[in-house]
């Protein structure tokens, strides 16, 4: 059995619970629609056939406020709660650093890495380039880090995937989504790159505005995309493929399946002793998160992105 250990919680995020109950295979709807995530019970609660991953287990939970960990204990019938994060070495086989801010990743993750402890940390990995090449650094000393957006695992645009030959050569993606760029401009990033089986891209420009944020960008082999996020719009996450021949739309509405698909994915790397997500895809994309925001504090110049 695996034992896995929880860390987080950030505001508006309801990974800790999500998760938690998806490995666990029990959840109480009431206490997380209470702490304010109806929406997730509701998925749960429709999806009850399929959780539970076999082999693996969520033990520990730690978070910066006592009541929140026994909350998420509480939701997902997790033994033990931590008092110090750092006192999950040596109680946990990996962990799930399931904080959606960047700026605390390091920290929270050094612990582990530093005692060799396999780490899923969730999206974004990082915001600025020093962290990025810190976290680098670590997976070519041998660390065992994975990190995606759960959306790298999409139904939707698995689907789209297996249409692309369909469509002919790709000239252009057009990607549309709700809520800022710092948390959110890699679900879409993470969405676009898999469905295009992680082409390299060569540069971002950000030709918007802040919580407008219209970011352009080019690949190796001429196909361009935009990418679109505005803070006050309603709607849900939209790719659209455009080819020579036809074009394909992935409406992305089915969060479960990506993240029990996600889970599934960590587990499964946890047994095999690797991720098998390979860092450098991962790189590549916050490299082009880091990039959008560069070009964004530099007055929309073009960034270069390194291959």
């Amino acid at each position: 059995m695996i034992c896995i250990g929880i860390v987080g919680m950030s505001p508006g995020n309801a990974h800790p619970y999500s998760w938690s109950a998806i490995i666990n295979g029990s959840f109480d709807g009431k206490e997380i629609a209470e702490i304010g995530y109806p929406a997730v019970s509701a998925y749960l609660r429709a999806n009850r056939d399929t959780l539970g991953i076999p082999g693996a287990k969520v033990t520990h939970v730690w978070t910066q406020d006592l009541a929140i960990s026994e909350s998420i204990a509480k939701s997902s019938k997790i033994p033990h709660l931590a008092e110090k994060l750092e006192d999950m070495v040596g109680e946990v086989d990996a962990v799930i650093l399931a904080r959606d801010d960047p700026e605390y990743h390091v920290a929270m993750a050094k612990p582990f890495l530093d005692a060799r402890i396999p780490v899923f940390i969730d999206k974004p990995l990082a915001f600025n380039q020093d962290d990025l090449d810190y976290f680098a650094g670590e997976v070519a000393a041998g660390k065992f880090l994975m990190s995606c957006s759960s959306m790298r695992y999409s139904q939707e645009c698995r689907t789209v995937k297996t249409e692309l030959g369909a469509l002919g050569k790709i000239h252009l993606v057009t990607a549309v989504g709700k809520k800022d760029w710092k948390k959110y401009g890699v679900h879409l990033l993470e969405a676009l790159f898999s469905t295009l089986d992680d082409p390299v891209p060569l540069w971002v420009q950000h030709v918007g505005e802040t919580n407008k944020d219209t970011v352009v960008m080019e690949f190796e082999g001429g196909i361009k995309a935009s990418i679109h996020l505005f803070s006050d719009i309603c709607g849900t996450f939209q790719l659209s493929f455009f080819g020579s021949d036809g074009w394909r739309m992935a409406d992305i509405r089915n969060s479960y399946s990506m993240f029990r698909d996600n889970m599934i994915e960590f587990v499964r790397s946890v047994e095999e002793g690797a991720s098998r997500l390979d860092f450098g895809k991962t790189y590549r994309i916050i490299q082009t998160v880091i990039g959008a925001q560069t070009s964004l504090e530099n007055g929309g110049i073009v960034v270069p992105l390194k291959k």
